[in-house]
C-alpha cells in the first residue's frame, strides 16, 4: 500500500501559477499510489492568488482515474457572485472506500492571531492487510495554541473511535443510516502539520494513550530513520514562512502497522507547490 501526502497550496507552485495538471504529472511521476492525500484544494476560490475559480477536486479527479475522492471543506463562504467558495483536503483512494467522516476542529476564540477554520477527513480504505482509517489534516500555522487544540481534538476522536471499534450491528441497524460499517483502531494519519518536530506538538501528538485498546501514533520517518533529523518539506524553495527549511509534513501510523512499515519517501526536487510531497509503503 502506497500512500502519498502533499500540501499543494491550491496547485500554486513557487513561480505563483495556479496549475493543477502540473499536480497530476508530478504525482504521475513520482509513482504509483493507492492513496492520495492532499491538503489546500480549492473550489471556486477567486481570492486565491492566482486562482481564477477552478474547481480543483473535479480538475484533480479528471486526472486520477478509477480513484474515488472525499473531499471535505474546512472553507465555506459565499463567492460574492451567488455561488459558494470551498477550501479544504481530498483523500483520493483506488482501494474500495467504507464509510467517510468530515470532522471540523474546535476554533477558538484568539482575536491577537490570524487563523482560520480547520478540518479532518476521515475516511475507511479496504487495503490487503484490512481496513484501516486514512486520516488527512491541515492544522493552523500562525497559533500554537490553535494547533495543541486541534490535536487533542485528533486524539480524543481516535479514542473515541476506538471504543466504538467492537460495536456490532443491533435489531433494527441493518440498512439505513444505522447500518454498522468497519472503522478500525489502526490509522494512518497525515498532512500539513504546521509544526516541527523538535517542537511540544509533535511530542504531545505522539504521547502514549495509556490504554491498551487505544493504538498509539508514531512518526513513520522516525521509525525508519531513527535518530536522524526529518527530511526538510519546506524551505527547500525560498518561502516567507519559515527561517530555514523544516519538516511540517508528517505521516503517522498507529502501532498496529508499524511492523508493515518499509519506506518513507520526500521529493526534495518539484516547486509545483511551497511544500514536499511525502510517501510511505505499507506491506500490506
Amino acid at each position: 500500500m502506497h500512500l502519498l501526502s502533499w500540501n499543494i497550496q491550491w496547485t500554486r507552485g513557487m513561480d505563483g501559477r495556479v496549475d493543477v495538471a502540473r499536480i497530476l504529472r508530478t504525482i504521475d511521476r513520482l509513482g504509483d499510489f493507492d492513496v492520495i492525500c492532499l491538503q489546500e484544494v480549492a473550489v471556486n476560490f477567486l481570492g486565491l492568488p492566482g486562482s481564477r475559480g477552478e474547481d480543483q477536486v473535479a480538475g484533480l479527479a479528471a486526472g486520477l482515474s478509477g480513484y474515488t475522492p472525499v473531499f471535505a471543506a474546512a472553507t465555506d463562504v459565499p463567492d460574492g457572485r451567488g455561488g459558494r467558495s470551498l477550501f479544504g483536503n481530498v483523500i483520493f483512494s483506488r482501494l474500495p472506500v467504507g464509510q467517510v467522516w468530515r470532522h471540523l476542529l474546535p476554533w477558538q476564540a484568539e482575536l491577537d492571531a490570524p487563523s482560520m477554520q480547520r478540518v479532518l477527513v476521515e475516511a475507511v480504505v479496504a487495503a490487503d492487510c484490512g481496513p484501516v482509517r486514512v486520516m488527512t489534516t491541515h492544522l493552523e500555522y500562525y497559533s500554537q495554541r490553535q494547533r495543541t487544540i486541534q490535536i487533542d481534538a485528533i486524539r480524543r476522536l481516535h479514542r473515541e473511535v476506538c471504543a466504538m471499534t467492537p460495536r456490532k450491528t443491533l435489531p433494527g441497524e441493518s440498512g439505513g443510516p444505522f447500518a454498522v460499517f468497519p472503522r478500525p483502531a489502526q490509522a494512518i494519519l497525515c498532512g500539513d502539520m504546521n509544526f516541527a518536530a523538535r517542537a511540544p506538538e509533535y511530542d504531545r501528538m505522539r504521547a502514549p494513550f495509556l490504554d491498551d485498546a487505544v493504538p498509539d501514533f508514531y512518526d513513520a520517518w522516525a521509525l525508519l530513520n531513527p535518530g536522524i533529523a526529518h527530511t526538510p518539506t519546506v524551505g527547500i524553495h525560498p518561502v516567507d514562512f519559515v527561517g530555514r527549511p523544516e519538516c511540517f509534513d508528517f505521516i503517522f501510523i498507529t502501532d498496529g502497522l508499524t511492523n508493515r512499515l518499509k519506506t518513507w519517501h520526500t521529493d526534495s526536487v518539484t516547486d509545483a507547490s511551497d511544500h514536499q510531497p511525502v510517501w510511505i509503503e505499507l506491506a500490506c
